[in-house]
């Protein structure tokens, strides 16, 4: 019996909340992009928070107007941060803004690819990769399913309490761990231990805070996840014994250091580029997405039970320097044709795959919530966004897979595999 533990962080995280806010900036100069520029931002920002600041860095090519510190404080305000109570106020908070022009000399290999005249090459160098079990629904790894359940349901509790943010019990800022129990030949069998740190108000005792954090948010989500709940899990909520300084108060935040959280919980490789505050043409961002496409693909379409998929790249060229697939002797058909396959099914250049995934178009279905107050306040002119849409911010709260309104979450074209 072997046990694999996964972790999640909760949107109130620093440095989860430095990712939306990255995020955020991205869907902002992608919606405001004039059309007659469509596809030409380029988009590489990072966030830095501490107590009472957020630092905005980075890289932009673009031809709209975005108003970053609006941005920012709206992200902020919109994760429940909006009294210094609570360690962080996004209304009052300093925003310092450091954006510079993007290097003509990545311009150059990006936008002007000599490899392929047509398509444009790739923002970067680097591996990505892409992961797909049988485990769960959703095709994610059991302990990091329940992870991200767990803080997921940490803010629809928080939300309950208190919708306005005006009398909170339970604060943004949260951790989640689970460890399941693997039988010898690859298969989850049970939950071994949960733990959960939560911040909370001052006022409240750690007993409250235990029963509060057990009754409302762990064993609604062991419920979901009944089948592999044997007896009683070894839990620890709030093991350190009080946590109310949390946040950008309690630790410093930034954009990428949650790339696990954001990818598969340690159950596959990761190849190191972070996604947050990239735009597509960023191939540690888009291939990724496509890695999980194709990795989710293969298992729907039956060829295999497990699978890892492995591209990389080189900067400026279009086409993948590799393509690797494993999938660990669970496949149906010999994996030399697997791959074979795949590559004949998809175009797996930077332009290919934002056709592939309509990377470039995510705000047409929703929009993130600093855009939302610009656009209540008549500050910039945008469509009404359908319900059901996605954009970036979104990516940042929760993870970056296993979740049915990504793209590249789609499985409905599986069977062009088989």
């Amino acid at each position: 019996m072997k046990i694999y533990t996964s972790e999640s962080v909760s949107v109130g995280h620093p440095d989860k909340l430095a990712d939306q806010i990255s995020d955020a900036l991205l869907d902002a100069f992608l919606a405001l992009e004039p059309e007659q520029y469509r596809g030409t931002t380029r988009v590489a920002i990072e966030t830095l928070l501490t107590r009472g600041l957020a630092v905005v860095a980075g890289e932009v090519r673009t031809e709209s107007y975005v108003d970053v510190a609006e941005v920012v404080r709206e992200t902020i305000a919109n994760t429940g941060y909006v009294h210094t109570d609570y360690g962080f106020d996004g209304r009052t908070c300093g925003v310092m803004v450091a954006i510079q022009e993007q290097s003509a000399d990545i311009a150059l290999g990006v936008d002007s690819n000599t490899n392929s005249q047509q398509k444009i090459g790739a923002g970067d160098q680097g591996m990505m990769f892409g992961y797909a079990t049988r485990e769960t629904e959703s095709l994610m790894p059991l302990p990091l399913a329940i992870a991200h359940a767990l803080t997921a349901q940490s803010v629809k509790v928080r939300k309950e309490i208190d919708p306005l943010h005006k009398d909170a019990l339970l604060l943004p800022d949260a951790k989640s761990q689970v460890s399941v129990e693997y039988s010898e030949d690859g298969k989850p069998v049970r939950v071994n231990t949960v733990v959960l740190s939560h911040q909370h108000v001052e006022k409240l005792r750690l007993p409250e805070v235990q029963a509060m954090v057990r009754e409302r948010i762990i064993n609604p989500v062991l419920a979901q996840f009944a089948n592999y709940v044997d007896g009683d899990p070894i839990m620890h909520i709030n093991p350190t014994g009080k946590f109310v300084i949390g946040g950008p108060q309690g630790d410093t935040g930034v954009t990428g250091r949650k790339i696990i959280v954001d990818t598969y919980g340690g159950m596959a490789p990761h190849g190191g580029g972070a996604f947050s505050g990239k735009d597509p043409t960023k191939v540690d961002r888009s291939a990724a997405y496509v890695a999980r496409y194709i990795a989710k693909n293969v298992v729907v379409a039956g060829l295999a039970d497990r699978c890892v998929v492995q591209l990389a790249y080189a900067i400026g060229v279009a086409e993948p320097v590799a393509i690797n697939i494993e999938t660990f002797g669970t496949e149906t058909v010999d994996p030399a044709e697997i791959s074979r396959r795949v590559r004949e099914a998809y175009d797996l250049t930077p332009s290919g795959i934002i056709e592939l995934l309509s990377l470039l178009k995510p705000t047409a279905g929703a929009l993130s919530p600093g855009l939302a107050k610009l656009k209540s306040e008549g500050k910039v002119a945008l469509g009404d966004a359908p319900e059901g849409g996605w954009n970036y911010h979104m990516t940042a709260e929760n993870g970056h897979f296993g979740h049915a309104k990504f793209p590249w979450e789609d499985t409905s074209n599986a069977s062009q595999l088989q």
